[in-house]
């Protein structure tokens, strides 16, 4: 049974192409990256902060020297 796990999750790694390397680069630098957000947005010591741009998309005020951009 061993054997047959080791067959099957066998790598030729000396005929991976050039997309094949970038994929596997790309895939391993975006589970690090989450892993690394989710560690900080779970750090309890950052809930204030997150907490407070918690509702930054549903504000519609203007904050003094933004622009109106054609709004009255």
């Amino acid at each position: 049974m061993i054997d047959s796990l080791r067959e099957h999750f066998a790598t030729d790694w000396a005929s991976l192409t050039l997309i094949d390397w970038f994929g596997m680069l790309a895939a391993v630098s975006l589970a690090i990256l989450m892993f690394i957000l989710y560690v900080y947005v779970f750090a309890p010591g950052n809930k204030e902060k997150l907490e407070s741009h918690r509702d930054l998309v549903l504000k519609d005020d203007l904050t003094d020297g933004e622009n109106n951009h054609g709004r009255n």
